[in-house]
């Protein structure tokens, strides 16, 4: 396409990371400015974007105008939106609430901050898989950096282990695009899929193992069972502003499953179609099910937000395991809630943490809480969407998506799902009467606290209007879920159907040309084959 609109949400937060890293000497109050600044106008850069796709355009640049299947290829169609959308959102509520004194205690944040957003659009963006794996290493060494900024003891533990998994994911990434791009020739995704349609059979077996080993990649950075043990460790440990963050991360893995195996080995891509869909169900079914058992056992509010998170990837795979419009439509709808939601929830948590000196946010009897009334009222609000109960966004989600499951499966998945909805219902209401309304015990011994704030910042003496107003945000989004669900609920409907048919998003890659300048001649390799 002509326009540049779409590497602005790359390029924009990539320029203010260097230009921020170039100004930290000026003070942190110049960094929270420019900070702001260039979220704002990465918002606009991804606003430029909507109203095409919403119109169902896909939208294909070609970067340094080489052509799609030799060079880098970036996409916009309704899903891509959809994600940048929630990641732009949410980014907003974490620099806010980051920005009422966290980031003084973190070296670099500011930077970092807007390299992790650059890193998460571009992943959203490209139709490249080798490029998909740039984009994934660009936002986990910022997380990396984000994840251990001023942290000690059991935050840095948790950082260190949280490293090592990436790592190990990142190298099964590589062998599996070396394995993909050995038998195709190409790495574009669109073109990829046109080409493994037409394989030989004696070259599918090799193509179904780099499928496989992405899958596995995708799964574990989506933490679903059974790689979903390093979750919960690490999000209960982080940073409150990270941690929130962070719940757009998982919902990444969801995403590249639902891209590379919808346009690489979709319906169409011969004897390697559909093959993630029969590992995707069971492993989904009891992974909701594990983690709803889970937050019913956290011995903190932290660490039942992180088993919240698990539980809401392994909901989404649900949806894209169904592989039908109507359940994609209605996991996209949830994963809006759940990220919004699941980022509120670590938001709250620190917000009890900074009003109790004992125990933190831990549901120990040991300590008294300050603000209870404004602070139940913001748990509750919470804690009503996350359990998934009516009339709100959570509600909504879960219902559409039981309203789509298929004759046969209706006993197994709404089961788990019910089931799982009552498991959380009962662990926020333990949560919920624990922290706000227990008398303390004050024969406990202050032992009993599940652990000290000693890798944090110092808990505030009084409640943060910033804090305070980042995390009304995200509650606020989540009623705005609620009122507007009827045409976030058509758009979301209508991407599942713009996937349900993955040619037309791979003609209009395959077939976007580079723009002749006056007077040039076309090149040898410039247009498909």
């Amino acid at each position: 396409m002509s326009s540049h609109y779409p590497i602005l949400p790359i390029v924009v937060p990539l320029a203010f990371a260097v230009l921020l890293l170039l100004t930290e000497r000026l003070g942190i109050r110049s960094q929270r400015w420019l900070g702001f600044l260039g979220l704002g106008a990465t918002l606009v850069a991804i606003g430029l974007l909507l109203a095409p796709a919403a119109r169902g355009e896909i939208a294909v640049y070609l970067v340094g105008n080489w052509p799609a299947h030799l060079g880098i290829a970036l996409a916009v169609d309704r899903l891509t939106v959809l994600m940048l959308a929630v990641t732009g959102v949410l980014s907003v509520a974490v620099l806010l609430y980051a920005s009422s004194g966290w980031d003084e205690d973190a070296p670099h944040f500011h930077a970092l901050f807007q390299l992790q957003l650059a890193g998460l659009n571009g992943a959203f963006l490209t139709a490249d898989l080798f490029n998909l794996f740039v984009f994934f290493e660009v936002l986990l060494i910022a997380s990396y950096g984000l994840l251990l900024s001023g942290g000690r003891g059991a935050r840095m533990a948790a950082g260190l282990h949280y490293v090592a998994f990436n790592i190990t994911a990142s190298t099964l990434y590589l062998v599996a695009v070396g394995l993909l791009y050995g038998i195709t020739g190409t790495l574009n995704m669109a073109e990829m899929g046109h080409r493994i349609a037409t394989l030989a059979p004696a070259d599918l077996g090799l193509v179904k193992a780099g499928g496989l080993l992405l899958l596995i990649v995708f799964c574990a950075k989506a933490a679903l069972l059974p790689l979903n043990f390093w979750l919960p460790g690490t999000y209960s440990r982080a940073s409150a502003p990270i941690a929130a963050l962070f719940a757009v991360m998982t919902k990444l893995g969801v995403y590249a499953v639902l891209r590379v195996y919808t346009q690489v080995f979709g319906a169409d891509s011969g004897g390697a179609s559909g093959l993630a869909w029969s590992w995707l169900l069971p492993a989904a079914t009891l992974g909701l099910m594990l983690s709803a058992l889970g937050a019913l056992a956290a011995d903190s509010l932290r660490r039942l937000a992180a088993y919240l998170v698990v539980g809401s990837a392994a909901t989404l795979f649900i949806a894209v395991a169904l592989a039908s419009p109507a359940a994609i439509g209605s996991g996209l709808y949830y994963l809006l809630h759940s990220t919004l939601i699941g980022g509120a929830l670590f938001l709250i948590a620190d917000l009890v943490r900074g009003q109790r000196t004992l125990a933190g946010d831990g549901f120990h009897r040991i300590d008294t809480i300050r603000h209870t009334g404004l602070l139940g009222s913001l748990f509750l609000l919470a804690a009503v969407s996350a359990a998934g109960l009516p009339p709100l966004s959570g509600f909504i989600g879960k219902f559409s998506l039981m309203a789509a499951v298929p004759d046969g499966l209706e006993a197994t998945l709404w089961t788990a799902i019910l089931v799982s909805s009552l498991l959380i219902v009962l662990a926020l209401a333990r949560a919920g009467s624990r922290l706000f309304w227990q008398v303390p015990d004050t024969l406990a011994p202050a032992s009993q606290a599940t652990e000290t704030v000693s890798d944090e910042r110092p808990a505030p003496t009084r409640l943060s209007r910033r804090e305070l107003a980042a995390t009304a945000l995200l509650l606020a989004l989540g009623i705005a879920l609620t009122i507007g669900a009827g045409p976030l609920l058509r758009y979301t409907y209508e991407t599942g159907h713009q996937l349900a048919h993955p040619g037309n998003y791979r003609h209009a890659v395959r077939s976007a040309t580079p723009i002749a300048s006056p007077g040039h001649a076309p090149a040898p390799g410039e247009h498909h084959p």
